[in-house]
């Protein structure tokens, strides 16, 4: 695995998202894998991009890094029009998998690009204590689960995941940023250079 996609999902609103976490984030992962000799394309969304393009680096890329803040439970819609436009069929995925001769061939299962691995960093405002939590907001879910249509978007075209990374408390006034980027960077360690 040593050639990575790093998408920046952000979303500009004034205020309360401007992109400086988002960046710093961009910024960190970008360095540490170019320290360990991974070659590095990016995309950013909001910049906008073109869709042959974006379809070829999901082909060039041996993992995807997408870097996101949460809004409304979900991707930003940026992001999430981003990927109803770029995960093509014929191109990405066969088929939803299904087979009516063969019935072991199941939904989900026509992804074309098998092997890949892709990562989930995720910036949000809930503590993380509403995570696998009876009582909380969630519902008692883990982080993955409520980001379950993430996961689903990336293993339907077959990726599978690599161990997600989060962020939590953004606005409560007292996130310490370089413990934060430590502990990002330790997961990238984790994913990318333990085998």
């Amino acid at each position: 695995m040593k050639k990575v996609l790093i998408i920046n999902g952000h979303q500009y609103y004034d205020v309360v998202a401007k992109g400086e976490l988002t960046r710093s984030y961009i910024d960190r992962a970008t360095k540490f894998f170019l320290e360990n000799g991974f070659e590095v394309k990016h995309t950013e969304i909001e910049k906008g991009y073109n869709i042959e393009e974006e379809c070829q680096k999901f082909e060039w890329a041996d993992a995807v890094l997408l870097q996101y803040p949460v809004y409304w439970m979900g991707v930003p819609w940026i992001t999430k029009k981003y990927f109803d436009e770029t995960f093509t069929q014929g191109r990405h995925y066969e088929s939803d998998g299904r087979s009516r001769s063969d019935v072991s061939k199941t939904y989900g299962s026509g992804g074309l690009l098998k092997g890949k691995k892709y990562m989930l960093s995720i910036t949000y405002n809930c503590p993380t204590t509403e995570f696998s939590n009876p009582k909380s907001f969630f519902d008692g879910l883990s982080l993955d689960e409520a980001n379950v249509a993430t996961h689903k978007t990336f293993q339907f075209v077959g990726f599978e995941p690599l161990k997600t990374y989060s962020v939590h408390d953004i606005f409560k006034g007292d996130l310490d940023l370089t413990k934060e980027l430590e502990k990002f960077e330790n997961t990238l360690k984790e994913n990318f250079l333990q085998k």
